[in-house]
């Protein structure tokens, strides 16, 4: 089943456009980051499906609830994780989980043993009675979640949840995503880190100017994008100006003294091109390389850009 359905969605702002007929399927248990640059409508989405605003135009269901006459359905089923932490500086880490567990109605034992099995979990024990403001960035976020999951939604919707954070702290947020995941909570995750999204995501969609421009796996996505390589270092111009005359499909370096070849995939086409090289040509180095979720983001969003 899908956890969230969405059909033409439209949100303007006087004259400017931020979402242009977005359409989106999201399945249960699924990751799913929504890419795209700085105002291309990611955070508006968002907003909207959490039910924070309304949309213009468009249908939406999230979690089998109609956004416009289920709205208080929808809260009850989703965490919201924002790209400010929602913590207070005032509570300890503790106090804040229990807030947000009285927010939701828990009852006082449940919140308090659900703020403990949390705070057990994101690693926050030891700083469990000291104020935000002594806490690090990767620890003010894993807070941050912590409080989204007081309540054990289904699904979750974390806007741009490493910005600012170094990379031990971000890959300790990848782990926690993943075991989330893993435990069947739905994931809708945007981001402006291709490689958070490659490492995380089931599928991705790619916004831009407020429109859907691309949609599938990472795998279907980098598929799209040609630019597939092999790359052969030699030792000398000699074995260089053999190999090219061998595969005059390549592009050479002669600086690098490197034979830059297409490379369709796969180890029949790798094969294929070390054969027509044959034995009489020394490889000092080889390398392939295949395009990236960059080279995805920049051929998809570089036509408005430019």
């Amino acid at each position: 089943m899908n956890a969230v359905c969405v059909t033409g969605l439209r949100k303007a702002y006087h004259d400017n456009v931020v979402l242009d007929g977005v359409d989106l399927d999201i399945g249960e248990g699924e990751v799913f980051a929504l890419l795209g640059p700085n105002g291309a409508g990611k955070t508006t989405t968002v907003r909207i499906l959490s039910t924070l605003i309304p949309a213009d135009a468009g249908t939406a269901t999230v979690l089998g609830h109609d956004l416009r006459t289920g709205a208080g359905a929808v809260r009850a089923g989703i965490g919201v994780t924002g790209q400010f932490s929602a913590v207070d500086n005032l509570l300890t880490g503790a106090e804040n989980l229990l807030l947000m567990g009285r927010l939701l109605h828990l009852p006082a034992a449940q919140r308090r043993a659900r703020a403990t099995a949390l705070l057990e979990r994101f690693d926050l024990v030891e700083a469990a009675r000291r104020l935000p403001a002594t806490y690090s960035g990767g620890m003010r976020r894993r807070l941050d979640i912590a409080m989204t999951l007081m309540g054990r939604p289904r699904l979750i919707f974390l806007d741009e949840p490493t910005t600012g954070l170094d990379p031990r702290s971000r890959h300790t947020m990848w782990q926690l995503i993943r075991d989330l995941a893993t435990e069947g909570v739905t994931i809708l995750l945007t981001t402006q880190y291709l490689e958070e999204a490659d490492q995380l995501a089931d599928r991705i969609a790619v916004l831009d100017h407020g429109r859907i421009v691309a949609d599938g796996t990472p795998a279907e996505l980098k598929r799209r994008i040609p630019g597939a390589h092999i790359r052969l270092r030699f030792s000398d111009a000699a074995s260089l100006d053999a190999a090219a005359g061998a595969l005059p499909d390549g592009t050479r370096d002669d600086a690098e003294l490197a034979l830059r070849v297409p490379h369709e995939g796969g180890i029949g086409s790798l094969r294929a091109i070390l054969a027509r090289l044959g034995d009489g040509v020394a490889v000092a180095d080889l390398s392939i390389h295949t395009p990236d979720l960059d080279d995805v983001f920049f051929a998809l969003t570089a036509k408005e850009s430019r």
